[in-house]
């Protein structure tokens, strides 16, 4: 099966980019922020043979959930099924450029 099955060391290489620092400071200081660079990181760069969009929006909500961020104060999920879904293709479908606008708006989408 072809579904998620990795290209060489992509995910490794793209999971050591969210702990990255600069000047001694995290890259990604906060889980929205890593949450979205991670998300945006795996449909853009395709660590996976196939699945890429569909991988990258499991290991999204996976990691907002490991780091107790799934959940508002209601107990609801800060991102339904149709909102991943959509953002997941946005990213998708987005320039290049326009990385930090994908980021924000991901990141935007979290904290409301």
């Amino acid at each position: 099966m072809l579904f998620a099955q990795e290209r060489g060391e992509g995910l490794s290489a793209l999971l050591g980019n969210l702990e990255q620092t600069v000047l001694g400071e995290p890259a990604y200081p906060s889980i929205e922020a890593k949450a979205a660079h991670l998300l945006y990181f795996v449909v853009k760069n395709h660590p996976f043979a196939d699945g890429n969009k569909r991988s990258g929006a499991f290991l999204f909500v996976d990691f907002l959930n490991r780091n107790n961020r799934l959940l508002d104060g209601q107990d609801e999920p800060v991102i339904n099924d149709i909102g991943l879904a959509a953002l997941t293709l946005l990213v998708a479908q987005s320039d290049p450029a326009n990385k930090e606008t994908m980021i924000s708006l991901i990141m935007n989408m979290l904290v409301c």
